[in-house]
């Protein structure tokens, strides 16, 4: 919408880089066919552009083999089908206390349903979390630890590689959430121990909705969430055992995942680390500017820290919601309030009570609009303040 001031990028970035749409109306106009569902041009061509994806997505998160990677919808998916693929009865799981609904649902499901166990690990009102608490609660049957690499509240970065060293220590796998973090933060599967990787492609990868995807590491098997026609050994009656087939029954969504390669290539030309400097640098401008506001009180790290652009914040008692609803209404700026999906982030944080305004920057956030957010706030609060 031409003037609106966009900080909703953790629910899903925008804009696109022109490269993104341009790739998508191509797919659409040219060879808009059935990947890996035949052998005509049209669809040879629309099968290179899913292993084209695959391939730029493995170099980003370092992925030695491109086909240990599956499309998903988006990160609920992937995140569904490495929990429901890997927890068996009688096993026990680790998480934190921030972690989204899309991890927390899945898990309690498998408690209620199939006598899965199940412990959080409390972090305190930044969403951090102590290392010495994680050893404490492993048991002889745990077999999964899942994390969140940032939390989609506070903007927290989790120590992945600590938690990974730890996890193989204890002989349990490592799932991490990068819905916050993929296309933002260094991600290298290898090196930070991460057994399972679910990604977003319509945020910091600058894909469009509806794309997404899972690492799965060779060693790990899962038992598909989907069953169906896959193209490859339909003479089969079972799901086909080669990857990615045997995670991505179906038609893919070919024009998504070429909208999502050219946001991947983007992100690869950038550079993660000149990306999450710049949001980073925004953010401390946006932190500094609401902590100048009396009565304002933001959550997760503090000024200095390391976060992710992820700024939650209340004025005194007013409520999240009127606040996102007088910012999109009388300022043209776009927040997302209440409680984001992740309300036992929101009891670490003390806000269960009222939620909280997120607004969240991205690659194309300006310090213009930055400082637009900060002067519309202190009007808002000046007028409550009468």
């Amino acid at each position: 919408m031409k003037g609106v001031m966009y900080f909703d990028q953790a629910a899903s970035s925008w804009p696109k880089p022109p490269a993104v749409m341009d790739a998508m109306l191509q797919n659409m106009h040219e060879f808009a066919a059935n990947p890996g569902r035949g052998s005509h041009q049209m669809a040879v061509k629309a099968s290179r552009v899913l292993f084209e994806t695959r391939k730029n997505t493995a170099r980003l998160f370092g992925i030695r083999n491109p086909n240990d990677i599956s499309f998903a919808l988006n990160t609920t998916h992937a995140l569904n089908q490495a929990i429901k693929g890997f927890v068996k009865a009688g096993d026990h799981v680790i998480c934190t206390n921030i972690e989204h609904n899309s991890v927390r649902r899945p898990l309690e499901y498998l408690k209620a349903t199939a006598n899965v166990e199940l412990t959080y690990i409390p972090s305190d009102e930044q969403g951090n979390i102590r290392l010495e608490e994680l050893k404490k609660v492993f048991q002889p049957n745990t077999t999964l630890v899942v994390v969140n690499h940032s939390s989609n509240l506070l903007g927290t970065i989790m120590p992945v590689s600590e938690i990974g060293d730890i996890s193989r220590a204890k002989g349990a796998r490592l799932l991490v959430d990068a819905a916050q973090s993929a296309g933002i933060l260094p991600i290298d599967v290898a090196s930070m121990n991460i057994d399972m990787l679910a990604f977003p492609g319509h945020k910091g990868l600058l894909g469009p909705q509806g794309t997404g995807g899972l690492y799965i590491h060779p060693d790990i098997d899962l038992e598909p969430l989907l069953h169906g026609g896959t193209g490859s050994q339909s003479e089969a009656i079972h799901q086909p055992t080669v990857r990615p087939d045997r995670y991505e029954a179906g038609t893919q969504n070919t024009v998504g995942i070429a909208g999502l390669n050219e946001g991947v290539k983007f992100v690869l030309a950038e550079t993660v680390e000149k990306i999450h400097e710049k949001e980073w640098r925004q953010t401390q401008l946006l932190m500094e500017g609401l902590l100048g506001i009396e009565g304002v009180t933001i959550l997760g790290p503090m000024l200095g820290q390391n976060k992710t652009g992820i700024v939650s914040f209340n004025i005194n008692d007013v409520d999240s919601s009127e606040v996102a609803f007088i910012l999109d209404q009388s300022f043209q700026i776009a927040v997302r309030s209440g409680y984001h999906c992740t309300p036992l982030a929101h009891e670490a944080a003390g806000t269960l009570a009222k939620g909280a305004v997120r607004a969240s920057i991205g690659y194309y956030t300006t310090d213009h609009e930055v400082k637009a957010l900060i002067d519309a706030v202190k009007e808002i609060q000046t007028q409550y303040a009468k």
